[in-house]
C-alpha cells in the first residue's frame, strides 16, 4: 500500500483548506484510510478516518462538525476538508492505513504541513 498526502499550506483562521491522499496497492474494504497529526513537542494523535467501502467515518471530538472525510473512488483518495480552521490546528499532517481490527497504522504517507496563523 502506497499512499501520498498533498495539499497543506498556510491559511489564516477561520479559513478552509482540503487534504487529499493518494492511495494504491492491495486496499480491501476492511482497510480504514486515516488522517493523523503532529504539532511540534506534542504526540501524534487521530484526527478522521473513513472506511475504504467508504460506509464509515470516524472523527476526534476537536474537529467534529469543521471537518469532513471522504473517500474519491474515481480519483482513489481520501480526502480531508478543514473548514473554520484554527491555530491549534497547525500540525504536519499524515495520511496512514490499517485494518479495521488493528490498532496501529500499518503504513504511512510522507505529511503535509498545516499552519493556521491568528
Amino acid at each position: 500500500v502506497q499512499l501520498q498526502a498533498s495539499g497543506g499550506g498556510v491559511v489564516q483562521t477561520g479559513e478552509s483548506l482540503r487534504l487529499s491522499c493518494a492511495a494504491s496497492g492491495r486496499i480491501s474494504t476492511d482497510y480504514m484510510i486515516g488522517w493523523l497529526r503532529q504539532a511540534p513537542g506534542k504526540q501524534r494523535e487521530f484526527v478522521a478516518g473513513i472506511t475504504w467501502s467508504g460506509q464509515a467515518t470516524k472523527y476526534v471530538d476537536s474537529v467534529e462538525g469543521r471537518f469532513t472525510v471522504s473517500r474519491d473512488k474515481f480519483r482513489s483518495t481520501v480526502d480531508l476538508q478543514m473548514n473554520s480552521l484554527k491555530p491549534e490546528d497547525t500540525a504536519r499532517y499524515y495520511c496512514a492505513a490499517k485494518t479495521l481490527s488493528a490498532s496501529d497504522w500499518y503504513y504511512w504517507g510522507q505529511g503535509t504541513q498545516v499552519t493556521v496563523s491568528s
